[in-house]
């Protein structure tokens, strides 16, 4: 597929005057897309707007599959919304010396939680756990402020149930 911004000065097939569209538009091709199955707006979507390396791992991903989750070296995180349809389960293997050795998912959601989650799994092996926690301290932070805003609006709408029935 050829993704390119295409010119926004277009001409009026009838009376040949410019036309001018608003910002560039995105088009996206395959050379040979007469000999080709037609694409839905959503691979045509994702195959535009998803880097490379995203859609090699949700075409190919790596490391599907479990651990044996009985192993005192195997760690399992389940984590996701079953409201929205996104679940992942990660599962990690390590050694005595604290060194992640593997590492397998199975991911039930769309294209991008398939493509993080295997690239999450290549990202974990070899490192170590003390790496791992290091790096994942930031994730701290965006919970932290995810937890502020959910009790910022939870104390909105308490305030708001209060003026009501004030009111009546």
């Amino acid at each position: 597929f050829i993704c390119t911004a295409q010119n926004t000065h277009k001409t009026d097939t009838h009376t040949r005057a410019p036309v001018n569209m608003a910002g560039p538009m995105m088009k996206c091709f395959s050379p040979f897309s007469f000999l080709t199955r037609r694409l839905s707006a959503p691979e045509i979507f994702s195959r535009c707007c998803y880097h490379v390396k995203v859609m090699d791992h949700y075409e190919n991903p790596r490391n599907v599959g479990s651990l044996d989750k009985n192993s005192r070296n195997v760690g399992t995180g389940l984590v996701g919304a079953p409201a929205c349809g996104d679940v992942m389960k990660l599962q990690i293997e390590v050694d005595d010396q604290g060194k992640i050795v593997d590492a397998r998912f199975k991911t039930f959601g769309c294209g991008s939680a398939i493509a993080s989650s295997s690239l999450a799994t290549e990202w974990v092996k070899g490192k170590s756990v003390s790496h791992i926690y290091t790096q994942f301290t930031l994730l701290l932070a965006e919970d932290a402020i995810k937890a502020a805003l959910a009790d910022y609006h939870l104390k909105q709408r308490d305030e708001q149930q209060d003026a009501a029935r004030a009111n009546n």
